[in-house]
């Protein structure tokens, strides 16, 4: 994938940009080893990586644009931030947030906005993504970024858990509803942690694929799919293997790439 064909000046949909930006968040499970030259290789000649204990991030631009990058996590490793003491809610951008979530962020951005501060010097439109806790600390980092009315140009997020409650979601969706791209694959288990039950409410504008892999957006097949899961989500450890393995972030990837799905569908 070629950074010259994503799309650096809009807000809208695009999915080249959905495509790159994936491909962005399976990259950053990787070492910044193998990171780097591959993001050289997509036209970024800048780059550099964050680790603060379990939270870890890459940066990644040139002289039009600058991903964030957010590395995810496994979902049996993800139960451990869904304890009751960590699913409390605590203050954060834009309301009260996810408090394990929240922890993680907080150890790991101010060196990320540092860093962006110091590289976007030509007005660099500015990108967020991540898969599973990736996507919310990205979710987390548009929040702040809005919350300093900083322009954020797009955030693509694969699969990623509810970050907040009913103030933080009305608040993030009055401000980036219309840039907030959050993809589901059928039935992934950790898009449906923490509960609505509890207080948690997803953000954004959902893109989901289907069992078969067809990327769908029609808000009736949305509520269809809510129908037939409603009292099958408990928790991340009674949901089997299907919600499991839909998580993965190479079946994103894989239905991203579908000759039917390569389109620009809004």
């Amino acid at each position: 994938m070629k950074q010259s064909v994503f799309d650096s000046h809009t807000t809208q949909y695009r999915h080249q940009n959905a495509r790159l930006l994936a491909a962005a968040s399976l990259l950053a499970y990787q070492s910044p080893t193998v990171i780097q030259p591959k993001v050289e290789l997509w036209g970024f000649s800048q780059f550099t990586f964050f680790d603060q204990k379990e939270s870890q991030a890459f940066l990644a631009g040139n002289e039009k644009m600058i991903i964030i990058a957010f590395r995810g996590t496994e979902p049996t490793k993800l139960q451990d931030w869904m304890t009751d003491l960590k699913i409390r809610r605590k203050t954060g951008p834009y309301g009260k947030v996810h408090r394990g979530f929240l922890k993680g962020f907080q150890a790991i951005w101010p060196e990320i906005r540092a860093t962006v501060k110091k590289w976007q010097t030509q007005a660099q439109s500015l990108w967020l993504t991540g898969h599973s806790l990736g996507g919310a600390l990205a979710t987390l980092g548009m929040a702040s970024l809005g919350e300093e009315a900083k322009p954020v140009h797009g955030l693509y997020t694969f699969g990623q858990p509810r970050v907040g409650g009913k103030t933080f979601a009305r608040n993030f969706d009055l401000d980036f509803k219309s840039r907030m791209f959050r993809f589901v694959n059928n039935n992934d288990v950790v898009t449906r942690v923490p509960t609505r039950n509890s207080g948690y409410r997803h953000v954004g504008q959902v893109f989901m694929f289907d069992a078969f892999g067809k990327l769908q957006t029609d808000l009736h097949f949305w509520n269809h799919f809510l129908d037939r899961v409603i009292g099958r989500v408990v928790d991340l450890g009674k949901l089997g293997t299907d919600g499991i393995r839909d998580h993965g972030m190479n079946h994103y990837i894989k239905h991203l790439e579908r000759k039917e799905n390569r389109k620009n569908i809004l």
